[in-house]
């Protein structure tokens, strides 16, 4: 019997062993100590106490963490006023307050206060007539860079045709009527010398004509009597007489054709209107100023400001 027993205690012993050798084995990969194989309580060897075990890859801390639920910190009370280190924006009093205003549009230059109606058109030289019986008064009218128009000259001491002012539509030829409206201001002629004008400027000669024969081609034009085209022997109280230019002084000292019935011409409507030089009373149909006043007028008249007389 004790052998017996002593055979079994080794053999006891063997397998106690054999089973510790393959716990650690099992610790090796595992990272356990061989906690599941406890020694037998009769065995004389007394095991250690198992190890808690510990995932490689998190601290210990962490196993505790997903156990409870972590309470997060109290919050400090939102402060009622803004902090001053971020002061609210603004945005500029002009960005607010201010609206858009539309464009403005340049204010127009006033009417021109003309005495009489004139069809200005591009026209920046205006000479305005302002008849009163035979009488009349005539103004130069300057237009300005800003649109407005300035006077420059006047004088009453004019004269127009001893029949007054009728409309230029219905005029007709030998009547001593002047004619009413707009007319442009392209030529100029006298029997003295240029005085200076930027127009088209004929000093005239013996044979120079106004044709006002209303069998000719060149009605209401002038023209050389050497020229031909008109009856010239016709004395100028005809109906188809015309004017022989150098024989009209003072009047054509100065002189500057007024464009009336010119372009087309109309037989019988009139021809000659010009502004010339006063004489000794009424016209027989033409506008008459002082001489000194027309010399200053042809030395201001400029073609290319489009040059305009108004008659009214």
């Amino acid at each position: 019997m004790g052998r017996a027993r002593r055979r079994a205690a080794v053999l006891l012993a063997v397998a106690v062993l054999q089973a510790g050798l393959a716990g650690c084995a099992d610790g090796g990969k595992t990272g356990k100590a061989g906690a599941g194989s406890p020694a037998p309580a009769s065995s004389g060897a007394v095991p250690n106490p198992p190890t808690e075990p510990v995932p490689a890859s998190a601290p210990a801390e962490t196993a505790t963490a997903s156990a409870a639920p972590t309470t997060p910190p109290a919050e400090s009370p939102t402060p009622s006023a803004t902090p001053a280190a971020t002061p609210a924006t603004r945005p500029p009093a002009t960005a607010t307050s201010a609206r858009p205003q539309p464009p403005t549009t340049p204010a127009k230059p006033p009417a021109p206060a003309f005495p009489v109606p004139v069809q200005v058109g591009d026209a920046r030289q205006v000479v305005t007539v302002q008849a009163r019986g035979s009488y009349a008064t005539v103004a130069t009218w300057q237009r300005e860079a800003d649109g407005s128009w300035t006077r420059r000259t006047v004088t009453e001491n004019a004269r127009i045709g001893s029949g007054g002012v009728v409309p230029g539509a219905s005029r007709t030829q030998n009547t001593n009527t002047t004619p009413a409206g707009t007319y442009t201001l392209t030529q100029a002629f006298g029997i003295n010398a240029d005085p200076g004008t930027a127009l088209p400027y004929t000093k005239v000669g013996q044979d120079h004509w106004w044709v006002q024969d209303n069998n000719s081609d060149y009605y209401n034009q002038m023209r050389l009597g050497s020229q031909g085209g008109f009856d010239k022997t016709l004395p100028e109280s005809h109906t188809n007489g015309s004017e022989r230019l150098i024989t009209h002084d003072p009047a054509y000292r100065y002189a500057v054709v007024i464009d009336f019935n010119r372009s087309p011409a109309v037989r019988y409507r009139g021809a000659g209107i010009f502004l010339h030089v006063n004489g000794s009373g009424a016209t027989a149909g033409c506008v008459s100023v002082p001489q000194d006043f027309l010399a200053a007028a042809l030395r201001w008249l400029d073609p290319a400001q489009k040059p305009r007389i108004a008659i009214g």
